[in-house]
């Protein structure tokens, strides 16, 4: 499979996915440990892809999101943004109903 299509496959499979380095309980760098972090706090499940183990979606995912940087987030195949965001979303309160609206949708869809 080609790598975008890998990558527009994983953002069809997980309605929340960050692409980072290392995992959520492992991060690989001070950025994917805090935008990690801010998302294991809104108390949702997500998925993620370590970005250091998938060398070709390092390569290709700032080229498709048009983003340089990781971490990523994406909710419903939107992308988010990088940690800088995640964090300031998170203080404000903005993040936690945009993970929680979303997780509550797929879950009562998977439910049914």
């Amino acid at each position: 499979m080609e790598t975008i299509e890998k990558i527009k496959q994983q953002l069809v499979d997980n309605p929340i996915i960050i692409y980072m380095k290392g995992s959520p309980k492992l991060p690989s760098c001070g950025f994917s440990a805090q935008a990690s972090q801010a998302l294991i706090a809104c108390g949702q499940p997500f998925a993620f892809v370590d970005i250091l183990q998938n060398p070709d979606i390092r390569a290709e995912l700032p080229k498709y999101a048009n983003w340089p940087t990781f971490p990523q987030l994406w909710v419903e195949g939107e992308l988010i943004g990088g940690c800088d965001i995640i964090l300031e979303m998170f203080q404000r309160g903005e993040l936690q109903p945009i993970i929680n609206q979303t997780a509550a949708k797929y879950n009562s869809e998977s439910a049914e």
